[in-house]
Formats: structure tokens, C-alpha cells, sequence
């Protein structure tokens, strides 16, 4: 949704599909977006260096810059306009993630958000091993099957890439979702898609908690705007809703959003 490159960065039609207007539209929303996820995120790992892979123009490096993280470095094809870049220059770093990223350094926290579906599914492994090369702790998000979006190649369920960073010793923790879930000045798809991933050792220094919640399940926004996009009756749609209700209801993940549902009304 936010950024990518997949088969067009290959083919080199790529400003077919990432253009000035692409990047303008996703800017505003993500910046707002960025602002309201980085202090939750510095709560859990407070790092004091940032590596954002598939930064497109640098909307969520300008946002660490600001948090007070100024070893922040943001990763994107080079097709990227540097005109309309929102960090400076030098915190912008050109290359094909369908390629092995090798940056000779490891950084605090590792983020990729809303990139990983623009890439082909054989590119997905290098990917996150790219990811998990650079760093203990990864924040990452990506879209969900029928999310929709622009250029998306590789919608896949959060269980596809837990199961792909499994094979590294990299764990989910899911502690900013709960968080940010009834937050609708953040664009949903964060709000559906964000985990954290760690190593072992990460883990134990953190003090992660693990959880037994769900990964896979979809946001209200989400079930909204897929039913929008396709003509159901009303009948269909209240069923998916419910049904959307039974399958959060009573779960580990649903407590804490109920608790947090309750103080947002008593505000």
C-alpha cells in the first residue's frame, strides 16, 4: 500500500507504477501515521539507530529523525525521485531488494512496512533475510490477500512470514497492534499488519512477552473497504461482520482491544 517496486523495478517500467502522484497520495497519510507509531515502538526497544527497507521517499526516516533518532537510514529502488525526498539525501540508499542487501553494519531496529507485497513471491526469502542480516528487531508489515493496492504481487496472510522468518530464529510479537488497533488517525492497514519480530537474544533483552492471540485477523476498516469493493447484499455483509466478531471474540488479542474500546468511550 504504501511504497514498493517488484516486477516493474525489473522490467524498468517501474514509473508506471511509482510516480510522483503515487508517492504524494501515500505521503501526508503515513507521515501522521509514522508520528503516532514511532513512541510506542521506541516504549518496546528505544533504539538509537533505524534502518527502513523499502523507505520509498523517506517519510518514516524523516519521522525518527524528528523522534530523535539520528542514525536512521532509509532503502528503496532507484527509481525513487530525490526531489521529493522527505529525509535528507544522504539518509537515502538506492538498491533492488530483489537483490541480497548487504550494508556492512547491523542497526537498533529494522523496519519494513507495507513493502514486502510489491515484491514477487520468490524475492520474499531474500527479503527477509536482508532483513534479519541488518538487525535483532524488525518491525515489519505487509498487505493481506485482497488488501489491494497498488502494484501488489505478493498478498500473503502474517503466518506466510512468520513461517520465512521462523527459519532465522526470528520470533512474532504482536505488542503494537493492541495499541494502535481503535486509533483511526493511523492508516488501518498499520493498524492490521504490524508485528515485531526478534531473535532469541533480542527477546530476552527486551523482555518480550509472547502471546498466544491470533496472527492472522483482519481489521473492521479492512472488512469495510473489501465489501465496498465488491457489491454484496446487506444480508452477506452484516455476516461477515459478525462473523469477523465470533472470530476475535474471547480471544487474547480481543481483551486487551475490548479494555482499550472502554477507556476510549469513558474519555
Amino acid at each position: 500500500m504504501r511504497r514498493g517496486w517488484g516486477d516493474a523495478r525489473m522490467s524498468g517500467n517501474k514509473d508506471v507504477f511509482y510516480d510522483q502522484k503515487f508517492y504524494e497520495g501515500q505521503r501526508a497519510n503515513s507521515s501522521a501515521s509514522a508520528h503516532l507509531v514511532i513512541p510506542l515502538v521506541k516504549d518496546i526497544v528505544d533504539p538509537r539507530s533505524v534502518l527502513d527497507v523499502g523507505c520509498g521517499v523517506g517519510t518514516w526516516i524523516n519521522a525518527w529523525l524528528q523522534a530523535g533518532v539520528e542514525d536512521a537510514l532509509g532503502v528503496d529502488g532507484d527509481y525513487v525521485d530525490r526531489n521529493l525526498l522527505q529525509c535528507p539525501a544522504d539518509k537515502f540508499v538506492s538498491h533492488d531488494l530483489n537483490a541480497p542487501l548487504s550494508l556492512a553494519r547491523r542497526f537498533d531496529l529494522v523496519t519494513c512496512l507495507e513493502v514486502a507485497e510489491h515484491l514477487p513471491d520468490y524475492s520474499a526469502p531474500t527479503l527477509v533475510k536482508s532483513l534479519i542480516q541488518h538487525g535483532d528487531v524488525v518491525m515489519f508489515s505487509a498487505a493481506v490477500p485482497n488488501q489491494g493496492g497498488t502494484h501488489h504481487v505478493n498478498e500473503q496472510w502474517p503466518s506466510y512470514w512468520v513461517a520465512l522468518f521462523d527459519t532465522h530464529g526470528f520470533n512474532p510479537y504482536d505488542l503494537i497492534r493492541p495499541r494502535i488497533w481503535f486509533n483511526d488517525r493511523i492508516e488501518w492497514w498499520y493498524r492490521q499488519n504490524i508485528l515485531i519480530f526478534a531473535n532469541e537474544d533480542a527477546a530476552s533483552r527486551l523482555d518480550l512477552a509472547s502471546s498466544e492471540a491470533p496472527i492472522d485477523i483482519a481489521h473492521p476498516a479492512f472488512v469495510e473497504a473489501a465489501t465496498r469493493a465488491v457489491p454484496l447484499s446487506t444480508q452477506v455483509k452484516e455476516r461477515l461482520r459478525e462473523g469477523g466478531k465470533r472470530l476475535l471474540a474471547d480471544t487474547p488479542v480481543e481483551r486487551p482491544l475490548r479494555r482499550l474500546a472502554k477507556e476510549r468511550r469513558s474519555r
